[in-house]
């Protein structure tokens, strides 16, 4: 029996809607579950020895604790951007992360309900590795996207690093960020 069918008292009515979710009735899914795109852009500093090679990890997410995990970021690459206009070097995929560079990739997770408002980054490998910012751009949303995150000076190796500005509290001691722990 399906809802449309259903007439007569309301109770009846919600009655059969319990039996159809308890019966798995196929219901529209909420946004939760679907996944969505993401530009990610990040740019690498200009100093002697900034870029790498090694694999690096994104990890960002909303206020909701949706959670978005990159392991290999550099597959993901998509193009290299001029640093100082938006105009496209290249149209194939390069090798990511290269000094002066500023280089953009695309990403599949979850949906964000509200802004990125947390960003870290996390190097494997052997290399340096000396990013200057990174962004966020949800791109079936854009008021979802995040601010720019800055990290200007060597990334710790095998460790998450970056920024949360998610959770603040203004305490008369200044303001106090709640952290946040990643195996």
């Amino acid at each position: 029996m399906r809802m449309e069918n259903c007439r007569g008292s309301i109770f009846a009515c919600c009655m059969l809607f319990i039996a159809l979710l308890a019966g798995g009735e196929n219901l529209p899914t909420s946004k939760m579950k679907e996944n969505c795109t993401y530009a990610v852009t990040i740019e690498t500093t200009c100093t002697k020895g900034a870029e790498t090679s090694n694999p690096v990890s994104l990890r960002f997410g909303d206020t909701k604790s949706n959670d978005i995990l990159v392991t290999h970021l550099n597959s993901k690459h998509v193009r290299k951007v001029d640093p100082l206009s938006p105009v496209v070097l290249d149209d194939m995929p390069r090798k990511p992360f290269q000094a002066c560079m500023v280089d953009q990739f695309q990403v599949t997770g979850r949906c964000v309900e509200s802004p990125v408002c947390y960003l870290y980054l996390k190097l494997g490998g052997t290399d340096d590795w000396r990013p200057g910012f990174a962004q966020v751009r949800a791109l079936e949303g854009s008021h979802h996207s995040s601010e720019y995150f800055y990290f200007r000076r060597n990334l710790p190796r095998h460790v998450w690093h970056g920024s949360d500005v998610c959770d603040k509290e203004v305490t008369p001691f200044g303001v106090k960020h709640k952290r946040k722990v990643f195996d």
